[in-house]
Parts: structure tokens; sequence; C-alpha cells
């Protein structure tokens, strides 16, 4: 007999774990992970900031746990605390990141360097990390890359918002977030790990939207013609983070209201 429609969604009591996950998208995929049953633990640097992100939505099974990306020493210690107090892990997303430097002549070595370790380095560290606590009894591995992963900057969209250029290093970087998940789809998948990938399109923050002008180009380069909200990322976490995906691995699931489809 089939498993339930909303069973095979179900994410009751699994322990998952969200780098950045008060963010801007961040707060969305684990309200979304939350609300469909996960005990989320938001892993970061700040508690204050966790605190505001999530002080209205008063759920019970999120939590918060200290954590640097940039230190390995922290992501074990997170792993091993979330571990030891729930007894195993069943999900990790990698969605923080850290970068700086942005002018494409003027990047210096330490930026280029410091943008890769945020973007793709601190990716490998957590999924290196994490792998034995799902090879136990298999698991979910979710990577956040971009669509400056798969395509180019148009530029021609930047040329009155140079504050909004993406940088060179973020796309190499995300394209690298890419190949890591293909790697350990394959390497990972006789122990019953799954890892794929979600890549957002524009989802521009707050503070961008103020710049009424560069959000127009976005939506006119857009064949849906809007740009995306951290709601529309909520059902693509869930589904990859759930039984409804257990046969889909190595994949990149693009959420990007066709951008990349010109």
């Amino acid at each position: 007999m089939s498993t339930p429609l909303n069973s095979l969604f179900s994410l009751q009591n699994k322990v998952t774990l969200v780098t950045g996950g008060y963010g801007y998208l961040g707060t969305a995929i684990t309200l979304g992970l939350a609300e469909a049953g996960a005990r989320v633990y938001v892993l970061g640097r700040s508690e204050e900031k966790y605190t505001a992100a999530f002080e209205e939505a008063k759920l019970p099974n999120i939590h918060f746990e200290q954590c640097d990306i940039a230190s390995m020493e922290s992501v074990q210690q997170a792993f091993r605390t979330v571990a030891a107090k729930e007894g195993s892990l069943d999900v990790l997303v990698n969605n923080a990141f850290y970068s700086k430097g942005q002018n494409p002549e003027q990047l210096t070595d330490e930026e280029w360097a410091y943008g890769i370790d945020g973007n793709l380095n601190s990716v490998y560290r957590c999924i290196r990390e994490v792998i034995p606590y799902l090879k136990e009894r298999g698991g979910r591995i979710i990577n956040v890359s971009s669509m400056y992963g798969l395509v180019s900057p148009d530029f021609s969209i930047y040329e009155e918002s140079l504050a909004s250029l993406n940088p060179p290093h973020y796309g190499a970087a995300k394209a690298g977030v890419l190949q890591l998940t293909r790697y350990f789809a394959c390497y990972l998948g006789k122990y019953g790990v799954t890892v794929n990938a979600v890549t957002p399109g524009p989802f521009p923050s707050p503070n961008v939207q103020q710049d009424e002008g560069f959000v127009d180009r976005l939506k006119k380069k857009n064949p849906l013609g809007r740009i995306g909200t951290p709601d529309d990322l909520r059902g693509a976490f869930v589904y990859l983070a759930s039984d409804a995906s257990a046969y889909m691995t190595g994949q990149n699931l693009v959420l990007d209201g066709g951008w990349t489809a010109w």
C-alpha cells in the first residue's frame, strides 16, 4: 500500500539543522520546515537576531544553537550538542554564507579567498562534519546555491545600481556548491543520504528593494514579471527534506521565476 500523500511530506520529529536560519530567506525556510513537523535548530552566531526573527512565531519546535560556519571547531561543537540533545541528526540545510568585496576589477586576494570560504568552503566544512551522523541511518543534505552559480549577471540591470552588483567570487563559489552537491550525492548514496540543491533566483533583501528602479529591472528580466518572496522557497525545502523526494539526489531545484530559462 502506498504512503498517504500527507505522510510523504511530513517532517514529524525530524531533527533538522539550518545554518543562517534567521536571515531573510533562512527565516522562511526554518518556518516551513517547522510547520511540517521538524524539530529545527537554527545555527548562527547571534541569538539576538534569532529571537527577533521568531518572536512572533513562538513555535516550540524551533531552537537556537550557537555556530560559526567559518570555524570547524564551532561546527563540530554545534553538531555534537544537537545530536546529544536529540539522539540523532536527520537533515542539514546549508544556507548561511559570508562575503566581502564587490568590484570585479578591484577584489583583493584576501577578499576573493574570504568570499570563496564563506560561500563554498563553509558548505564543504558542514557536509564533512555531518556525514558521521547521517551515515548511521540515512538523511538529507540540502545546499543553497544561486542563479549566479548557473548564469552570469545581466550587467545592464546593474548599471544604475552598482551597490547591488553581484561579485565574481559569489557566482564561482555557488557553481562549486552545485558540484559539491553532485559529488556527495554519489558518495553518500549507499548510506541512504540524499544530497540536493535549491537555487533561488532574484530574491532581493528588503534593503535592496528600496532601490525601486533596480527592482523594476529585475521584474522586467523575469518571465513571471516579479521578484521572489521568501515564502516561494518554503515548499521546496519541505519537499527535499521529506520522504516525498526519497528517490531524488544530486539534483538542483531552481526557483527563479524563469530567470535562467531565457
